[in-house]
């Protein structure tokens, strides 16, 4: 008779109580706030306000000048902020989280338990069999990684263009010699913008406890608990562009003929608590001996701090098909399905996982996967379109360097599961993205622990 224990309910009790009396931020300012940060170059003053310009030792003429940026700010800075938070909160939902099966499984005839595999299993992928009835695996796995890249663009080095708005007033066109200042350039200083250059710096480390049940011989229920720490770095450095005439309307201290034209920003904010916790049911539709199909849900609640970046924000539900065979110790599996978002600005997804672990010793097994997730429709993260001047001669302006394509996200998975004791094994595996679709780590580190009994 198998036996039951303790050991997993502690593990949760304990992951729960850490969640509870560890604070949700370390700082008084929450991380995307901390990211505005970057576009303000005064206390207290709005993102993109000239301080210079606005100085009250400056002539009424050059003080108006002092918010035309404000408005761009909010439109495309707004959009910019917004996108990169989304991309990394939709980043770091994505870290798998270890198979809800691992080590030997079973069916059972009669009561009888018969073991159904050889090797100790997928490490970011699912088989087709379940840990069959009275059974838990319990684990744990921390991940780490650093975003470099943001589609493909290094985060070191996004540019972006804040341009001036458009001014048009009664009695315009007369002070500007009849020229239509309902055109984009007239008057000649709406032709001026500011360059702007961030170079960040984001660094995560998840920790996920895990348990999964055998509910019966072919149902499991699994609970998973992720605990988040995110560590923010960033510097900005902008640069007005003037546009013609012997003195500055725009500048971020001095005078108008002595401007100082460029600025530099930094900030950092460390944040930690608990992220997105799922739920995960499994159920084995066909069984033989070297043949499992099973179907597995996936749902993912918004328990995650959106200000500080620990979350969707929303619910998301992971709904897959699972094949998977067996040919000795050589064994393929392949596991496809549909992320459903329940939120307007982020997209559904094709998921697509395919693969195999071979058992390479009595206790070594090696896990290859391809791990893919296909971005349904045009891309709801929006970046700012370019913009277009008519005067003094017609010209586009893009506001980003940051591409305009797909957030498709296909990973390489090459890990090792090492046999400790009979029911202790220890998880090691390299996530290599083979794409650059979204905001991505050259790699992501992971190491685990797992206990079935």
């Amino acid at each position: 008779m198998l036996r039951r224990s303790r050991i997993p309910l502690c593990l949760l009790c304990a992951a729960a109580f850490t969640v509870t009396v560890m604070p949700a931020s370390s700082q008084a300012q929450r991380l995307r706030e901390r990211i505005s940060q970057l576009f303000i170059f005064g206390d207290g003053e709005e993102p993109l306000f000239l301080a210079g310009s606005a100085t009250t030792s400056n002539p009424a003429s050059i003080r108006q000048h002092g918010t035309h940026f404000i408005p761009s700010s909010q439109a495309e800075n707004g959009s910019i902020i917004g996108f990169i938070g989304s991309a990394l909160a939709a980043s770091v939902s994505n870290v798998p989280i270890g198979a809800t099966t691992s080590g030997e499984t079973f069916r059972f005839e009669g009561g009888v338990p018969v073991s159904t595999a050889t090797s100790a299993g997928p490490i970011f992928a699912e088989r087709g069999q379940t840990l069959g009835r009275g059974r838990v695996l319990a684990g744990v796995n921390r991940s780490s990684f650093r975003f470099s890249t943001l589609r493909g663009r290094p985060l070191s080095d996004v540019g972006l263009v804040f341009t001036h708005e458009n001014v048009d007033y009664d009695g315009c066109d007369a002070e500007n010699g009849g020229q239509d200042c309902s055109k984009y350039g007239v008057p000649v200083l709406e032709n001026e913008s500011m360059n702007f250059n961030l170079d960040l710096d984001i660094g995560v480390d998840v920790t996920m406890f895990y348990t999964t049940f055998g509910i019966t011989d072919r149902v499991d229920f699994g609970v998973v608990v992720p605990l988040q720490q995110t560590s923010f770095s960033g510097t900005s450095f902008a640069q007005i562009n003037p546009f013609g005439g012997t003195a500055a309307a725009h500048f971020f201290s001095g005078t108008p003929t002595d401007p100082v034209l460029q600025a530099t920003k930094t900030s950092k904010g460390n944040t930690f608590g608990i992220g997105d916790v799922a739920a995960r049911l499994k159920v084995n539709a066909y069984q033989s001996q070297n043949t499992a199909v099973a179907f597995l849900a996936d749902a993912r609640f918004p328990t995650g701090d959106t200000e500080d970046l620990l979350g969707m924000g929303h619910f998301a539900l992971r709904s897959q098909a699972i094949l998977s065979s067996r040919f000795g110790d050589f064994s393929p599996h392949l596991n496809a399905g549909f992320l459903y978002r329940a939120d307007r600005s982020q997209n559904h997804s094709v998921l697509a996982t395919a693969g195999f672990d071979h058992l390479l010793g009595a206790k070594v097994t090696m896990a290859v996967d391809v791990v893919s997730e296909f971005q349904v429709g045009a891309s709801k993260l929006v970046l700012p379109q370019p913009i277009y001047f008519d005067s003094p001669y017609r010209r586009s302006v893009s506001p980003t360097t940051i591409p305009d394509i797909r957030d498709d996200l296909i990973n390489g998975s090459f890990g090792f599961k090492f046999l400790a004791s009979r029911n202790v094994i220890v998880v090691t595996n390299a996530l290599l993205p083979l794409n650059r679709g979204g905001m991505r780590a050259n790699q992501t580190w992971t190491l685990g622990l797992e206990y079935s009994f």
